[in-house]
């Protein structure tokens, strides 16, 4: 290329760039408001951060032409009330669990995490490549709504107990925090679940109200001093091997936006689903290293016959959910099929290399 023809072309592109600068606080005068509540508490390490910083992250990158306002859990309504609040058109937006709304259908706990189900990175391709968020816009548009991954935590712990679980008849009785379908799989199995939103655990753990919860991973537990109250640390969590959480908007809300505003706010939910995960396995490690070292925590592994167990009422709670309706076995069935079409190839990729890496490195 003629050099003095690129300086006078990248000259252009610079007075453009400029004029773009100047121009943007003009347009941020005329911004669009934007609430948005959310299930966790604020400033909650892990996934409350996470909300925080994509909330702000969406006025950031609309240069204030979006305007966001951050409502935690129980400042403007409960954790579990962001559902009927976002329905409602009372607030935009959401960032939550979908599995929490198992109550209103099924289906939705696929759209977060299932027992045996995809790791984050099998339900990503699901989502993104596979119809997964077609099946999840259509499951929405029954309530009104739209939703988009906006974080993830990888494979879950298996939880916190105040006794050893050696057998599936140590669950009989135990009142353990989970929701989703993973309790369901759980009272299968003679347990007692309990839902419960991240705020109140610690004290209902404290007091002996419930016996047992699981969280997400040593990251977000540490700051959650569930080792107060139960010692024993099971990994790995059958109920939650991968998925997300959701940012989730009213439809007509959605539907009012320009194609633009569509974009930046995708944009950073694409951006904060990676980054939640990523900050996770960055932190994992080192927290599971304090638990243990510092607090005493006794790290423990499911016994092959109690994950058999989990897997044989895995398998009748999906028969209910299939019964359901013909929405929830077309979600489950196009899950399930995916999950063994991706995982039949992460067997022979990352699921085949890991345990091998680890074994000739003398890592775990």
């Amino acid at each position: 290329m003629d050099r003095r023809k690129f300086i006078t072309t990248a000259g252009v592109a610079g007075t453009a760039a400029a004029t773009a600068t100047v121009v943007a606080p003009a347009i941020a005068a005329s911004s669009r408001e934007m609430t948005i509540v959310s299930s966790w508490p604020r400033d909650f390490p892990g996934l409350g951060i996470s909300a925080q910083r994509l909330a702000a992250r969406i006025t950031e990158v609309s240069e204030g032409r979006i305007n966001t306002t951050y409502f935690a859990s129980g400042e403007r309504v409960g954790g579990f009330d962001v559902f009927d609040e976002v329905a409602s058109g009372n607030s935009q937006a959401f960032i939550s669990a979908a599995y929490y709304w198992k109550g209103k259908h099924p289906a939705f706990a696929y759209f977060c995490s299932v027992p045996f189900g995809m790791t984050t990175i099998e339900w990503n391709a699901w989502i993104k490549f596979k119809g997964g968020q077609e099946l999840w816009d259509e499951l929405n548009s029954d309530y009104g709504l739209k939703s988009l991954p906006a974080g993830a935590t990888g494979t879950q712990m298996g939880g916190w107990f105040n006794k050893e679980i050696n057998s599936t008849d140590d669950l009989k009785g135990l009142k353990m925090r989970i929701p989703g379908l993973g309790g369901d799989v759980m009272a299968l199995l003679g347990a007692s679940p309990v839902s419960l939103p991240g705020g109140q655990i610690y004290e209902n753990l404290v007091s002996g109200a419930i016996d047992a919860t699981e969280w997400v991973g040593p990251y977000n537990d540490y700051f959650m001093k569930f080792y107060e109250a139960a010692k024993y640390y099971y990994y790995p969590g059958f109920h939650e091997p991968g998925g997300g959480v959701e940012m989730c908007f009213n439809k007509s809300w959605w539907s009012s936006l320009s194609d633009w505003e569509r974009a930046v706010i995708t944009t950073c939910c694409m951006e904060e689903h990676a980054a939640q995960y990523e900050e996770c396995q960055a932190n994992n490690g080192a927290y599971l290293v304090k638990l243990v070292e510092e607090h005493g925590v006794e790290l423990k592994q499911f016994g092959e016959d109690i994950y058999e167990g989990f897997g044989e009422a895995s398998a009748e709670m999906y028969e209910g959910v299939r019964d359901h309706s013909p929405l929830a076995k077309k979600i489950n069935d196009h899950f399930q099929a995916t999950l063994r079409e991706i995982g039949g190839w992460q067997a022979k990729a990352e699921a085949a290399y890991a345990p091998l890496r680890n074994r000739v490195l003398g890592i775990g």
